[in-house]
């Protein structure tokens, strides 16, 4: 009778061992898992030396002041509407007699000027368009080498005209501060270098502006 309870407690103990057996690998497998998930994350900051380099980077690059093309320190001349025509008609009408000696000079040059539009056909570059624009008191200028370009009436420290009170004025593009001018007489070949006194005399002589 002992020796059967004996047998019994035995395997009863037996049993419990393996059970505690069995289940060690899986509470071990349990705590690392655990342990991995409520690890510390790792946080992650941007570099300093990025900064600027990347859109949602603190301090951002500057605007260059060399990309902004308008010359601040150029302004239109405030001129009567009669004013502007004054000064307008005199240089288109000096600009079409130089086109028309080039014409002469240069069997493959056709010049074509009406209503204000001045059309210069200039082989191999092609043609250059230059016009009167009233309502904005400019001229226009459509060129096949640097594009199309407006120039206002200036007042300034350079030009051809020279003014009563010591100033100078011409028409400039306000947006690189070249003169139609300059832009003619390197890329057309003509200079018009106006003398307001003798386009004066010349246009009293004659009746009036010239106009075609």
């Amino acid at each position: 009778m002992a020796s059967k309870i004996l047998r019994e407690v035995t395997r009863t103990a037996s049993r419990q061992l393996a059970r505690r057996t069995v289940r060690l690998p899986s509470t071990h497998h349990t705590t690392a898992i655990a342990t991995h998930t409520v690890g510390p994350r790792q946080l992650s900051t941007t570099p300093r030396w990025t900064a600027g380099l990347m859109p949602d980077t603190h301090e951002p690059k500057a605007p260059d002041n060399d990309e902004q093309t308008t010359q601040s320190n150029l302004a239109p001349a405030e001129v009567e509407e009669a004013e502007y025509h004054e000064h307008a008609d005199r240089y288109m009408n000096a600009l079409h007699e130089r086109a028309e000696e080039l014409a002469e000079e240069k069997s493959d040059v056709e010049v074509d000027y009406a209503a204000g539009v001045l059309s210069i056909s200039l082989p191999p570059a092609g043609t250059y368009i230059i016009n009167k624009q009233p309502p904005n008191k400019q001229i226009w200028l459509s060129s096949p080498i640097s594009g199309p370009k407006r120039f206002d009436w200036v007042l300034s420290g350079e030009g051809m005209h020279e003014k009563a009170d010591g100033g100078v004025a011409d028409w400039v593009s306000l947006r690189d501060g070249t003169s139609l001018t300059e832009v003619l007489r390197r890329e057309v070949g003509v200079s018009v270098d106006i003398d307001p006194e003798a386009e004066a005399v010349k246009e009293t002589l004659l009746g009036g502006p010239i106009s075609d």
